[in-house]
């Protein structure tokens, strides 16, 4: 068998596995977190979150709203240099990003079973 036969035959089968797992992964809710971001995003985000009373403030002052907290949670950076996540029982994590032209940086407490949301700073 020659080289190009070879070469053939690899492309054709490695096409054809390509459209087998499109087909079976289309529709479905995939997603391949192996970053640390990535994780501990995913962890916040399964988990009930509640809001500090300072932060409950700030949510009735209307200084923030609840859709760029979860923008944020979704799409936000961790600062690990900030984050302190050994801490016992909670972690603490600092997540920062963009939201309509404001920089918010969010403080939260995470949990076994619950995310606690203990500050907002806007950064100017």
């Amino acid at each position: 068998m020659k080289i190009i036969q070879r070469i053939g035959y690899y492309l054709g089968g490695f096409s054809i596995g390509l459209v087998v797992l499109a087909f079976f992964l289309s529709g479905k809710k995939t997603s391949c977190s192996y970053g640390p971001d990535a994780r501990v995003l995913k962890n916040i985000n399964l988990k009930t979150l509640n809001y500090n009373q300072n932060v409950l403030k700030l949510l009735e002052n209307k200084s923030i709203d609840t859709a760029s907290i979860k923008f944020i949670l979704r799409k936000g950076d961790v600062n690990f240099s900030q984050s302190n996540p050994r801490v016992k029982p909670c972690g603490i994590y600092i997540v920062e990003g963009k939201y309509n032209d404001n920089e918010l940086a969010l403080q939260i407490e995470n949990c076994d079973d619950v995310a606690t949301l203990l500050d907002v700073k806007i950064i100017d």
